[in-house]
């Protein structure tokens, strides 16, 4: 790899493979979100109730996609279809106090996995990382037009 963004690329590509097998899940451990859930969870819950159109602006899926995966939600209890408290015409996806409660665990659960992988780092180094990754993410935002609601 001649360029770091070509070693970036590579690095990425990577993390995103070891941060699934740190969590319980991947080791076999049943009753996790998956990916797709996790994800759509953790935006309703920083925005608020979201229709499928939202959802779909938010993350450039296919509303079919989004469908098919909402009504799994649906059936695992992690969110309900609630009328637009806003007054609009379509519904709306709300996690429920399940969905919160298996966030909260998972989120939980993968920030203990890291935390076992950075146990060795100084705790500047941990915080100089998160910060470039977050840059990172945040320009990823910038260039797809699409970010992240943060706190």
């Amino acid at each position: 790899m001649d360029k770091p963004t070509e070693l970036i690329e590579f690095e990425a590509m990577l993390l995103g493979r070891h941060i699934h097998l740190l969590t319980p899940h991947a080791r076999g451990l049943h009753g996790r979100l998956d990916r797709s859930a996790y994800l759509l969870l953790s935006r309703i819950q920083a925005e608020g109730p979201m229709s499928i159109g939202r959802l779909s602006a938010a993350f450039g899926l296919d509303v079919s996609t989004l469908n098919r995966q909402t009504a799994a939600m649906l059936r695992a209890g992690v969110v309900e279809r609630i009328p637009d408290p806003d007054g609009g015409v379509a519904r709306k996806f709300a996690i429920t106090a399940e969905g919160e409660r298996r966030l909260t665990a998972d989120r939980a659960e993968n920030v203990r996995g890291l935390e076992k992988v950075v146990a060795d780092w100084t705790p500047e180094e941990v915080a100089e990382f998160a910060t470039l990754l977050s840059r990172l993410n945040r320009d990823v935002e910038r260039h797809d037009g699409r970010p992240w609601p943060r706190s």
